[in-house]
C-alpha cells in the first residue's frame, strides 16, 4: 500500500520508505556499535512496532533474540492514563540480558514508563528504548530513550505499523491523518 491508494486520507507524508530505512539503518548502526559481542533480547510493542523491529533486526550486523509484548493502557478516549494491563506477556526470562525495547512510537510516555520499570523490575543487565518516533511535546513523563528515529509535531500519523481503527497500519511510510478522518 502506498500514498496514492490514501491519499484522500492524508495531509501529508512525514517520512518516506527511503527515508525511513535510511534512519533505521543508521540506528542499527549504533546499536551493533553500543552493543558489541553482547547478545541482545529485542522487545517489540504489539502491534505497532512490528514493522520497526523487523527493519531495525535485519539491519543489525550481529545476532539477537525477539520476544513481543502486547500491552493496553487505560484512559479517556485516545489519552493514556498509564494503568496499563498486559495482554501478552514475554516468554523470555530477562534476568542478565541486555534488553532493547522497541516501539514505534512515543506520545505521552506513560505507558512506556511502566513497561520500562515492569521490565528492570526482571533483573535484566540493562534496559534501553528505541522508537521510530518521538512526540516530545506531547510527553507527560520523562524516558530516556537512547535510540530515536525522527522527532515529530503531536499530530495524528499513521503507517509503518501506527494505524487508525486497525488500517493504515501496512503503509510504507509515516504520513499525517486527515482530521476529518478521525473526528
Amino acid at each position: 500500500m502506498d500514498s496514492h491508494d490514501v491519499e484522500a486520507d492524508l495531509k501529508h507524508v512525514l517520512y518516506s520508505k527511503e527515508q525511513i530505512q535510511e534512519r533505521v539503518a543508521q540506528l542499527a548502526e549504533r546499536i551493533d556499535a553500543d552493543f558489541q559481542g553482547r547478545d541482545v533480547l529485542l522487545v517489540g510493542v504489539l502491534k505497532g512496532a512490528v514493522m520497526v523491529m523487523a527493519d531495525l533486526a535485519r539491519a543489525l550486523h550481529s545476532h539477537v533474540t525477539m520476544d513481543w509484548m502486547a500491552v493496553s493502557s487505560y484512559g479517556s478516549g485516545t489519552q493514556s492514563s498509564g494503568v496499563v494491563r498486559i495482554l501478552k506477556d514475554l516468554e523470555t526470562d530477562l534476568m542478565g540480558k541486555h534488553v532493547l525495547i522497541v516501539e514505534d512510537i512515543i506520545d505521552s510516555g506513560l505507558t512506556l514508563s511502566w513497561l520500562r520499570t515492569n521490565l528492570i523490575s526482571r533483573g535484566p543487565a540493562s534496559v534501553e528504548i528505541c522508537t521510530l518516533l518521538r512526540k516530545p511535546e506531547a510527553a507527560k513523563v520523562e524516558i530516556d530513550v537512547k535510540y530515536v528515529g525522527f522527532d515529530i509535531p503531536n499530530e495524528f500519523v499513521v503507517g509503518y505499523g501506527l494505524d487508525f481503527a486497525e488500517k493504515y497500519r501496512n503503509l510504507d511510510f509515516v504520513g499525517t491523518l486527515a482530521p476529518h478522518v478521525y473526528e
